[in-house]
């Protein structure tokens, strides 16, 4: 049997969560600990997943390498794998890389929505591409074997990305904008080329990223897996849903409002639909991920490819992305002298 992976979470963590997960047979996933926060913002809630693993040790641990993935399936637990949504964590500090890395950071998008130190977010008016800094972070990731984000990143930075990193990026979560479009979501351009450059693609359950938003059908979203795999090929493609389950409200606006506005950013809501949206019938937590696997053999998916749908994609990619390598020179753009 394929393992089961979901790339992407930002749930409202608790015991409860952590047993859906055993439940559902959810071998390990990628969690998103961190948005606006700042460094020591982020060893905090580091701490506090501390003690979760130390509370509940029989349910799920920190994972750290692919290898913990096939621990969590022996083990009967969910292996935890840690991301940040937007380089805050590291500040203005190539050095925090390293460092957030030591902690277990396996994954950092470059941006959210903004532009940031390092990339343009998905939301300005002009994707001015990878900073200089950008280009040294990205470097920086690749030695240490930190996946390099582009979820929440405009196109031109994401094009940027994949040709600057050495090792094949990742968009975590997000759908091909050809089936539905929403700024977070990817052209088919963007996404052969990913596919192109050995890169990953986890497919979203968030309902603004879905076509119906929350009256999206299995069928639909399992025929745009069928699209994404035609587009990135079939050993590049999971499931990274994004689901932020028991979250409250004011959540969003933290995600979207950080501290950059007094403002409110409605995002890819509204001034109607400012909280979460309600999720698909088909899917509300970790106990319906198994369950995708039906719709993907209605899509006309054979049985290989579904699996790696369902994790052993996410598994490879982890094998090849965790690891340390040879550092190599970073050169520094500048004008002439």
């Amino acid at each position: 049997m394929s393992f089961l992976i979901d790339g992407l979470q930002y749930a409202n963590w608790s015991e409860k969560i952590f047993r859906q997960m055993r439940e559902g047979g959810v071998d390990a996933v990628h969690v998103t600990i961190t948005y606006h926060e700042t460094f020591r913002e982020t060893v905090l809630i580091i701490e506090q997943w501390n003690r979760w693993f130390e509370k509940h040790p029989d349910l799920i641990f920190q994972g750290r390498t692919a290898a913990d993935v096939q621990l969590a399936r022996d083990t009967g637990r969910t292996a935890i794998f840690f991301g940040s949504q937007n380089p805050s964590c590291i500040e203005d500090d190539i050095g925090l890389v390293e460092v957030m890395h030591t902690l277990g950071l396996r994954f950092m998008q470059l941006t959210y929505n903004n532009q940031s130190l390092l990339a343009s977010g998905c939301y300005e008016d002009e994707d001015t591409g990878l900073t200089r800094m950008g280009r040294a972070v990205v470097s920086e990731m690749n030695r240490v074997g930190m996946v390099v984000d582009m979820s929440h990143s405009g196109e031109r930075s994401t094009l940027q990305a994949i040709e600057h990193s050495t090792r094949p990026i990742a968009v975590t979560h997000a759908n091909p904008s050809s089936w539905h479009m929403a700024l977070r979501n990817k052209s088919d351009d963007l996404l052969r080329a990913l596919g192109e450059c050995g890169g990953f693609l986890g497919l979203s359950t968030y309902p603004h990223h879905l076509d119906g938003g929350s009256a999206c059908t299995l069928q639909s979203w399992c025929d745009m897996a069928a699209l994404a795999v035609d587009l990135v090929g079939p050993t590049g493609v999971g499931i990274g849903t994004d689901l932020c389950q028991d979250q409250p409200d004011s959540i969003v606006e933290w995600m979207r409002v950080g501290r950059w506005t007094k403002a409110i950013d409605y995002g890819e809501g509204s001034a109607a639909n400012a909280g979460f949206p309600a999720m698909p019938d088909w899917f509300h937590d970790n106990r319906d991920l198994a369950g995708l696997r039906t719709g993907l053999r209605a899509a006309g998916l054979d049985e290989t490819t579904i699996d790696g749908v369902m994790g052993n994609n996410w598994h490879a990619f982890f094998e090849s992305s965790f690891g340390a390598q040879t550092a190599r020179p970073v050169t520094l753009d500048r004008a002439a002298e």
